[in-house]
């Protein structure tokens, strides 16, 4: 569940830039988020054992040769690859339904982002107490 869970925070950026100026206007600005979700996906697949359709074997990365288990095939790493890209799509799809669910709080946060460019965990619970955070 907490890697589930850190793969919709994960994916949180890009869905909030999707929700607050539409799927047209979203920037890099998430990249090393999707980046970071797309390795942790790829663990949880080839080495955690958390895919129903390859079971618990770890598998090696063809490309970086990196894990020390069996090579895989072709058609393994499509599977691999098919996998990874759903726990991807549910995570993005759970973070977009939790943030549209919240939507005046990621609004709240938006604006102060905006406003203040960085903000503490502090700050963020001032702004969403409806306070004004102390700088």
């Amino acid at each position: 569940k907490e890697m589930i869970a850190h793969l919709a925070m994960a994916m949180g950026g890009r869905a909030a830039e999707e929700i607050v100026f539409g799927e047209e206007n979203i920037t890099s600005g998430a990249a090393a988020d999707i980046q970071q979700a797309s390795k942790m996906a790829r663990a949880m697949i080839t080495q955690l054992g958390f895919s129903k359709k390859l079971g618990t074997v770890a598998y090696t990365d063809p490309s970086t040769d990196v894990f020390h288990g069996p090579k895989v095939s072709e058609e393994t790493q499509q599977l691999i690859d098919i996998e990874v890209q759903a726990l991807i799509e549910n995570a993005y799809e759970t973070a977009k339904r939790i943030l549209t669910e919240k939507r005046d709080q990621l609004d709240t946060l938006a604006k102060g982002l905006l406003e203040y460019e960085t903000l503490s965990g502090q700050e963020i619970k001032d702004l969403l107490d409806g306070k004004i955070p102390m700088r």
